[in-house]
């Protein structure tokens, strides 16, 4: 493996683990020139998986695209990086179970969106108003609408305080 600082080949494994339910391994290197740490991911080559867009052509599944998305919707928000990558792997792996050449940018889009909609509510709106190619703030209200929904519930959901109630004292009702 080259090391992406000094571009040398002489590294060492310092740790290996695997990852994303086992269909990955992730390794931690040590460049032996310049000693910089890196981490490398290996994952079984499978068979090229193509992805149908909405116009009809067809392009190479790419998970690097996936995840810069991803990231891309989450600037600036305070989501971790090691989540996002989590996220994106639930992603592949639910594409590769579920399709075997090819699969539709509709369904790679709602998988995404699904998986942003549980990490951050603000990250998924972003990365929704961009796939859905949001028009005016009509559709914003109508993608918020659903989430604005289920705030309102957990609020009357929770129980409220009772109310202390006022003694009456002498003259107030009338007596006395």
């Amino acid at each position: 493996m080259r090391c992406p600082r000094c571009k040398d080949d002489n590294d060492r494994v310092v740790d290996s683990r695997t990852s994303a339910e086992g269909t990955v391994i992730r390794r931690r290197r040590e460049c032996l020139s310049c000693f910089l740490r890196y981490t490398t991911y290996e994952r079984i080559e499978e068979t090229a998986l193509r992805v149908v867009k909405k116009s009809g052509e067809r392009v190479s599944f790419d998970r690097d695209r996936i995840l810069t998305g991803m990231l891309r919707a989450c600037e600036k928000l305070p989501v971790p990086v090691e989540e996002l990558e989590m996220a994106c792997a639930r992603v592949e792996a639910r594409i590769l179970e579920e399709h075997d050449r090819e699969v539709p940018s509709v369904v790679v889009g709602s998988l995404v969106m699904e998986e942003l909609r549980s990490l951050d509510q603000v990250a998924y709106v972003r990365f929704a108003s961009v796939y859905r190619e949001f028009r005016d703030v009509s559709q914003f209200l109508e993608e918020l609408s659903p989430i604005m929904g289920r705030k309102k519930a957990k609020k009357a959901k929770k129980p409220k305080k009772p109310k202390k109630s006022k003694k009456k004292g002498a003259g107030e009702d009338g007596e006395g």
